[in-house]
């Protein structure tokens, strides 16, 4: 390794606090495993997901609320900045994307950067060309290495993760803080971290896809960005970890001191979503089994608000009447 790229996995301290946390944080996830089916709850996923698609992009200085957000997911029209609303479409569309991404290939993570910022920036989906630094202001607060060091780091990085056999969430904590000190692409690298991070925690438990970490993760910004810039200082990631698995934690604890139901869901509309499951049914099957005979009752109180709230699609969309249609939950 050339003396340009000593800093490639600085020093971290495995500390107790770590080892509690992590204790911690797997009683929780065994506890919702088991006990609940909050998160398999697709009504659920859904709203976790625009929980942290609007999250991460408020970070970022996206102006749109959860409720824009979610009209702009549900493919309505809404008065916004046309960027801000591009990069809701962008960031929906690569978290659409994320399970089916493998997170030690650097190819997909060019793909999810891809997707995030296209239209966006003018490098999307490549490594950037050119020096950059993260400001405050006037006040450079860290500047990223040369460009022409990012690939080797990248794949440093990469091989890192793959062969430490540091618990994978220390291991990804570590991932993040050294991907946002590497600064790999000209902008995104907020939001492709905070993902990518959430795609290597799912690798280990899948549940933690569809924790919205980041919502806690934007309420505590600058204690975010204060963490970053001690780790970048000290060129040790172990209080960035600290706070990451703190952010987990308290994830954790506040779905539990919630129902985790959005109340302007309706009953009929939670009974349509339970009926389909992962079947696709027609609309007599659904009636059928929810014990239904009135057709406009039905379609008033059930399938059009289902519909139109997102949470369930057509097969056959661009046929809304056709004697074939069916119905399954959209995909989240």
């Amino acid at each position: 390794m050339s003396a340009e790229l000593e800093h490639y996995i600085p020093p971290f301290v495995i500390t107790d606090k770590m080892i509690d946390l992590i204790a911690e944080i797997s009683v929780w996830i065994g506890k919702i495993s088991v006990n609940s089916n909050q998160v398999a709850n697709p009504l659920l996923r859904r709203e976790n997901r625009i929980k942290t698609i609007q999250a991460s992009l408020a970070i970022e200085n996206n102006t749109l609320t959860i409720e824009q957000v979610t009209a702009i997911i549900n493919g309505k029209r809404i008065l916004g900045a046309p960027e801000e609303i591009k990069e809701v479409k962008n960031a929906y569309e690569a978290y659409e994307m994320l399970l089916g991404m493998n997170p030690a290939s650097m190819n997909d993570l060019l793909k999810a950067h891809g997707m995030m910022m296209s239209d966006l920036v003018k490098e999307a989906g490549m490594f950037r060309s050119g020096n950059v630094g993260v400001f405050d202001g006037e006040v450079v607060v860290h500047m990223a290495p040369p460009s022409r060091l990012v690939p080797e780091l990248m794949k440093n990085l990469f091989d890192w993760y793959q062969s430490s056999k540091v618990h994978p969430l220390i291991k990804s904590g570590v991932f993040h803080y050294e991907f946002e000190f590497i600064h790999p692409f000209a902008d995104g690298n907020g939001r492709i971290g905070r993902m990518w991070h959430t795609l290597l925690l799912s690798q280990w438990r899948e549940i933690l896809a569809w924790i919205p970490i980041e919502t806690l993760v934007k309420e505590r910004q600058v204690e975010y960005y204060k963490v970053l810039g001690i780790a970048d200082k000290n060129a040790d990631s172990s209080i960035f970890i600290e706070f990451m698995l703190q952010a987990i934690l308290d994830t954790f604890r506040e779905m539990s001191d919630s129902d985790q139901v959005d109340d302007q869901v309706s009953d009929q509309v939670k009974k349509i979503v339970t009926c389909l499951g992962k079947e696709t049914l027609s609309a007599i099957e659904i009636m059928q089994r929810l014990g239904l005979s009135h057709r406009a009752t039905f379609r008033k109180n059930y399938l059009n608000p289902a519909l139109e709230a997102g949470l369930i699609e057509r097969t056959i969309p661009e046929k809304p009447n056709s004697s074939k249609q069916k119905y399954r939950i959209k995909k989240i």
